[in-house]
């Protein structure tokens, strides 16, 4: 009985180990899985490849094109913007013509004194016009001229043996006009309308010399600074932000 065991369980074992050789040898026989493709799809594979590949190279150089033209464009703007900024300071310095909303103020002698026989006023003081510029600075007066002289910053307004100058150029005879350009139109309107009632006027006429206050006008202009801008004090930034 025990020899049947044995012999029952020689026979399982020799069974399983053939069937395991069997599938080794099957699994070793079998050969591996062959690209049966013929070449004409070989080469529409190839084909298909190159497409893909010449399509990313497209969208590179694209790629490429947009960043050159937005690399060109911040050029561009920082260009502008500094030409921007050095326009605005030449405005601000009187570098530069301006035509705007404004007034034309007129000096010139009374003409009552003149049939009386009063001497005729032919000169305007400097300190008339210092006042007259004081109030129209008050009254938010942006850009200047008297007599087609830019009125700056640094502007000397002088008598020099008997004669009115200013930034050396002379006030020879007399009307001369003061051309006064402002914000907007409705500025301009406030100033007419102060200017009419203003001290200035009576400060003129005491020195026999009559103020007309020309109406608002939508196309006043100031002529440009003409002369030398002398800077006194002011040294170059070194680089990196020192002095």
């Amino acid at each position: 009985m025990d020899k049947e065991k044995v012999r029952l369980s020689f026979t399982l074992i020799a069974t399983v180990i053939g069937f395991m050789i069997a599938v080794q040898f099957q699994t070793i026989k079998k050969p591996d899985e062959r690209d049966t493709r013929d070449i004409w799809q070989l080469r529409e594979a190839l084909l298909k490849e190159k497409e893909i590949q010449s399509n990313l190279i497209t969208q590179i150089r694209s790629a490429e094109e947009k960043l050159a033209a937005y690399e060109s464009k911040r050029e561009q703007s920082k260009e502008q913007a500094l030409r921007s900024t050095l326009n605005e300071l030449k405005s601000e310095a009187g570098l530069t013509e301006i035509t705007g909303p404004g007034l034309t103020i007129t000096i010139e002698p009374v003409m009552e004194d003149i049939k009386l026989g009063s001497p005729i006023t032919t000169v305007v003081s400097p300190d008339l016009l210092k006042r007259l510029l004081n109030e129209l600075n008050m009254y938010e007066a942006k850009y200047v001229s008297i007599d087609n002289q830019r009125i700056i910053n640094t502007t000397v307004i002088r008598d020099i043996n008997m004669e009115t100058k200013i930034d050396g150029h002379t006030i020879k005879k007399l009307p001369i006009e003061v051309n006064v350009v402002v914000n907007d139109q409705s500025t301009a309107e406030k100033l007419y309308n102060r200017m009419k009632v203003s001290r200035a006027r009576d400060e003129f006429f005491i020195e026999s010399l009559r103020l007309t206050i020309g109406k608002p006008k939508l196309d006043v202009t100031v002529p440009a600074y003409e002369n030398s801008i002398r800077i006194k004090s002011i040294e170059p930034v070194k680089e990196g932000g020192g002095s």
